[in-house]
């Protein structure tokens, strides 16, 4: 999310302030440019009494949840598409669609784990819930498991968020936004060093 984005979010909550449809709207649109930065601006509109708090964590719940699904969804796709099939295993299901390896964490309580901790480890959902898609990995699971990591990860940058973008707010003053970004860009920055961190494989 660029610092524009960031501006149109606040500005788009601003102007909406005695329409909580529109701030939900806004908050569900956000979550699709960048989710953590629409969770910690949407806290930020909370701490300042823009956002009613009502309105604002199920929206974020739910567009966060909703863009996960599309990564799946977006797999799912795939696994029609003859080019991409050419890089899945040989075996196909009735429908054609790439059949998963076995003996993968494509099912049950290994799905749950692996999609659950994903929410946890920046760079791993892109990869990871498309192809769950691809392979038709259970759906329900798999949303479960994301809707849990989503309350418990989102709930938990959004309370440090409301906490200290009430402290820049306060103590910054004129400068209030450029700590905001600030605060944002570090945690974008904080999560591709941990991506890049990462062991290979």
């Amino acid at each position: 999310m660029s610092l524009a984005s960031t501006g149109s979010l606040t500005v788009w909550l601003t102007a909406a302030v005695h329409d909580p449809l529109a701030q939900a709207i806004a908050i569900l649109l956000g979550t699709f440019i960048l989710e953590d930065g629409a969770t910690i601006l949407t806290a930020i509109a909370v701490g300042s009494g823009v956002v009613p708090i009502l309105v604002a964590l199920p929206s974020l719940y739910v567009g966060i949840i909703v863009g996960d699904a599309g990564l799946y969804g977006l797999g799912r796709l795939a696994a029609f598409w003859p080019a991409a099939r050419r890089w899945a295993p040989s075996s196909t299901r009735r429908d054609g669609t790439p059949a998963p390896p076995a003996g993968g964490w494509w099912t049950g309580a290994s799905l749950f784990r692996v999609v659950f901790v994903c929410r946890f480890i920046p760079g791993t959902r892109l990869p990871i819930y498309t192809a769950s898609g691809f392979f038709g990995a259970g759906f329900w699971v798999f949303i479960f498991a994301t809707a849990v990591a989503t309350l418990i990860w989102t709930t938990a940058l959004f309370a440090l968020s409301l906490r200290l973008g009430q402290v820049l707010l306060d103590s910054l003053g004129a400068w209030r936004w450029v700590g905001i970004a600030g605060f944002i860009l570090s945690i974008i920055l904080v999560g591709r060093h941990v991506a890049r961190m990462r062991p290979p494989g």
